[in-house]
């Protein structure tokens, strides 16, 4: 009797556990994806119009490397917002200070992370404006 007991409180433990694993971010396996930014094409063709270039090409990784040793964008926590990626054009000026920010996509995550980059510094880019892109998880 006590080891049907025991057997029972196991195998309810272990229903509750599945049940509660699959309840965890469920909502996002229905979630509809958020809508495109109609802007969001303008800004991405200027950055494509500085290219070929060796210096805007260079600055890309510099760029990319001062993000992620900064973890940039991981300020504001917008991550978990939801399961879509973000892509973001930051508009720097001469000094790579942020002056414009523009998504692919409208919402909650995309307003975190303007947000969170709104007012932020990155190196001097080799000319300005410089539309800088980066796609976030």
């Amino acid at each position: 009797m006590k080891t049907n007991i025991l057997k029972t409180a196991a195998a309810s433990a272990v229903m509750l556990i599945a049940a509660g694993c699959a309840s965890t971010g469920g909502s996002w396996n229905n979630e509809p994806p958020p809508p495109a930014n109609p802007n969001f094409a303008t800004e991405m063709n200027k950055f494509n119009a500085q290219f070929p270039n060796d210096k805007a090409t260079k600055y890309e990784e510099v760029s990319l490397n001062f993000n992620n040793a900064k973890k940039l964008d991981e300020r504001g926590n917008c991550h978990d917002i939801n399961k879509y990626p973000v892509v973001i054009i930051l508009t720097l000026d001469a000094a790579g200070k942020v002056t414009r920010t523009t998504t692919d996509v409208e919402g909650k995550k995309a307003e975190c992370f303007r947000q969170a980059y709104a007012d932020v510094q990155l190196p001097p880019p080799p000319f300005a404006p410089y539309q800088k892109p980066i796609r976030l998880r």
